[in-house]
């Protein structure tokens, strides 16, 4: 039995996770992988490295690797007013001379905020939300503050779509998943039926599903829908109009191998896959905590660059963010979405990383590491012990 195995098998029942699932990984192979638990209670599956779950918002790391994709191919360009691509003005309303950029979205720096809810159905749009007062913070200068907002990839996927003509799911299997050859996807629309027979469900950890928990082997919507009425009609969606619909925020179902194998990307410095130029862009500090330009929940996030979470913060007091309680320099990005917690680190100057997931985590243990702002789960997924 695995460390990690033997640690959640001697846990109480009321703080074990119901599945964990962990791949290590350098350049060249995945060099260890493991898991344990049940990934669905009806049927008590037993959970593998290799089975699909909802990542939650390491799906951004992923989201701007399809941006960089663009970029590339000059499609989108990060420092330009994206109302170019939108076709509509998008404006901080407290700032309006500020125009808005895929830099400040992506590193979120932005200044839109989750207070309007950042799920927004099929029949609605993002132009209307935005148009809502409580998605904005109207005391601070965009681009200058960092406050963590998933409604910030709503407008990047809203722009990725107006840029290309193409659906938010069906453009990132187009631009990441299939080079890649990985079976990945957003909110289940691109993924194999064999990937999709292997899905994780998400537990409370008191026991309810959260999510994923459908009895067929698809969901009868993949989006969420304006009124129980709304026809689940995607055929009629305008790419553009509502980049939310597969949740680019943290809809991304992919397996703890997978996962491994675009963290290995960052290792590689692209591998063909992006120029080393552009990984590069991602992964640089494009906001650090001083003590006074921006939230850091709790020592929580503490230097960010483009949908790249920076770990470990050092010399600043007020932050946590030392998941590995060793003082190292890494590069990925946390998930917390319906009991789940996941991570994708990579130590890039030692040439290697980690990804894992844990099911029926409470929501309450954020913060209670030994070390850090994160999880006593975390802690022991990101370590091996």
């Amino acid at each position: 039995m695995t460390a990690i195995a033997f640690l959640f098998a001697t846990a109480s029942v009321a703080t074990a996770p119901v599945a964990t699932a962990r791949a290590e990984f350098n350049a060249q192979r995945i060099t260890h992988a493991t898991a344990t638990g049940i990934a669905d209670k009806t049927t008590s599956r037993a959970a593998t490295v290799d089975d699909p779950v909802r990542v939650a918002s390491v799906s951004k790391m992923v989201v701007a690797l399809g941006v960089m994709r663009l970029v590339e191919a000059g499609k989108l360009d990060l420092d330009r007013d994206v109302s170019a691509y939108l076709g509509w003005t998008l404006r901080n309303p407290d700032f309006p001379e500020v125009p808005m950029t895929l830099r400040m979205l992506l590193s979120h720096t932005s200044g839109l905020r989750d207070d309007a809810d950042y799920a927004i159905p099929l029949g609605d749009s993002v132009r209307a939300r935005l148009g809502d007062r409580r998605a904005w913070d109207v005391e601070h200068h965009p681009g200058n503050w960092f406050r963590y907002s998933n409604l910030n990839f709503p407008v990047i996927a809203s722009v990725m779509e107006a840029a290309t003509g193409e659906r938010f799911d069906r453009l990132m299997a187009r631009l990441v998943f299939k080079p890649l050859k990985i079976d990945a996807c957003y909110n289940w629309t691109m993924c194999s039926d064999a990937k999709l027979a292997r899905k994780v469900v998400l537990y409370d950890a008191g026991g309810p599903v959260r999510t994923d928990g459908f009895a067929t082997l698809r969901p009868d919507c993949p989006v969420r829908l304006l009124q129980a009425t709304t026809p689940c009609d995607l055929n009629a969606y305008t790419p553009g109009s509502n980049g939310a619909l597969f949740s680019p925020q943290g809809g991304m179902r992919i397996s703890a191998r997978d996962l491994a194998r675009i963290g290995q990307l960052f290792v590689k410095r692209g591998a063909g896959f992006l120029k080393p130029a552009s990984l590069a862009e991602m992964a640089k500090p494009h906001w650090t905590f001083d003590g006074g330009n921006g939230d850091t929940e709790g020592g929580f996030y503490c230097s960010y660059g483009l949908a790249v979470q920076i770990l470990a913060t050092p010399n600043m007091p007020d932050c946590h963010d030392d998941l590995f309680g060793d003082g190292v320099r890494r590069i990925g990005h946390a998930g917390e979405a319906y009991g789940l917690r996941s991570g994708l680190w990579i130590d890039r100057k030692r040439g290697k990383g980690v990804a894992f997931f844990a099911t029926a985590v409470p929501d309450d243990a954020t913060g209670k590491g030994a070390h850090s702002a994160f999880t006593p789960v975390e802690e022991q997924l990101a370590k091996g012990k």
